[in-house]
């Protein structure tokens, strides 16, 4: 059950982090029309085994930055130092998704998908980190 609420902890942040990521978007050019676009898997078409294993790595990732800086964010009084550390925890949970070769509308959509597919989910959670196993 841990792993399962670690997955939806992780597709929550997914959600989150967009906004962090359009913001990063605004200062750098987009690509031109003959650079390739990566592909973000559909409902319909399986998903490589390669973006499974980058999906649960950044997943993994995710949940390291995820405990990491909620432990500092509660510490912290100030709103100001509250704010500051949010956008970095957004930041490093960007890094963590395309670290791994993935763009974070590629992990969303994984994410999304293995909420509704108990077959991608269980891939998931295969490839995780053992000591995250019960």
């Amino acid at each position: 059950m841990r792993l399962w609420v670690q997955l939806l902890t992780g597709a929550m942040l997914a959600v989150a982090v967009p906004a962090a990521n359009a913001q990063e978007q605004k200062q750098t050019p987009a690509p031109s029309p003959s650079e390739p676009k990566q592909a973000v898997p559909d409902q319909k078409q399986a998903i490589p085994d390669q973006k499974l294993d980058a999906a649960a790595a950044a997943l993994d990732q995710i949940s390291s930055v995820k405990e990491n800086y909620q432990q500092q964010i509660e510490k912290s009084a100030e709103p100001a130092e509250k704010q500051r550390l949010v956008d970095e925890a957004n930041k490093a949970m960007v890094k963590a998704v395309t670290d791994q070769g993935l763009s974070v509308e590629e992990y969303t959509a994984i994410l999304v998908m293995a909420q509704s597919d108990s077959g991608v989910r269980q891939k998931i959670l295969d490839r995780l980190r053992p000591s995250n196993k019960p």
